[in-house]
C-alpha cells in the first residue's frame, strides 16, 4: 500500500504534465502541437487545452494511446473521461485541468476550436 508520501511525490505540476504530454505526441510524430492557457478566461471549461493532429485513423488513436500509457506510468494519472476512441477522428482526454484534443487532420479543420478559444494564450511547438 502506498503511504502519503509516496502518493505525493508522483503527482506533478501542470507544467510537468504539459511537457510530458506534448513528448508522448512528438513521440508517435503528431503534427502542429499547440497548447492553450485558458485559466485567464473566466468561462473556460479547464486550465488548459492541448490540441495536435495526426494523419490517420491509426496515428490519432497511437496518440491517444501514448499520451494516456505515458501518464499513467510516469505521472500515475488517469484521464477522468476519454472520448472518441472507436472512430478516432476526435479523442479527448480529460486530465480534470488539461485537456487533450487529437484529431484526424480534416475533423481539426472542420471544427476550428483554436478559432473558438481565440483569446486563449497559444504556445506552439514544433513538429518532430
Amino acid at each position: 500500500m502506498n503511504t502519503p508520501t509516496e502518493v505525493v511525490s508522483k503527482i506533478q505540476s501542470s507544467e510537468e504534465l504539459l511537457a510530458l504530454i506534448v513528448d508522448s505526441i512528438q513521440d508517435i510524430k503528431g503534427k502542429n502541437i499547440v497548447q492553450l492557457d485558458l485559466r485567464h478566461l473566466d468561462e473556460a471549461p479547464t486550465e488548459y487545452f492541448v490540441i495536435c493532429e495526426g494523419d490517420s485513423n491509426v496515428q490519432v488513436k497511437s496518440i491517444a494511446d501514448n499520451i494516456y500509457m505515458r501518464l499513467k506510468k510516469e505521472a500515475n494519472n488517469l484521464p477522468n473521461h476519454i472520448e472518441g476512441q472507436q472512430n478516432a477522428l476526435w479523442v479527448l482526454l480529460d486530465y480534470f485541468t488539461i485537456v487533450v484534443h487529437v484529431f484526424h487532420k480534416e475533423t481539426r479543420s472542420f471544427y476550428e476550436l483554436e478559432d473558438l478559444w481565440s483569446d486563449a494564450i497559444f504556445t506552439e511547438y514544433e513538429t518532430l
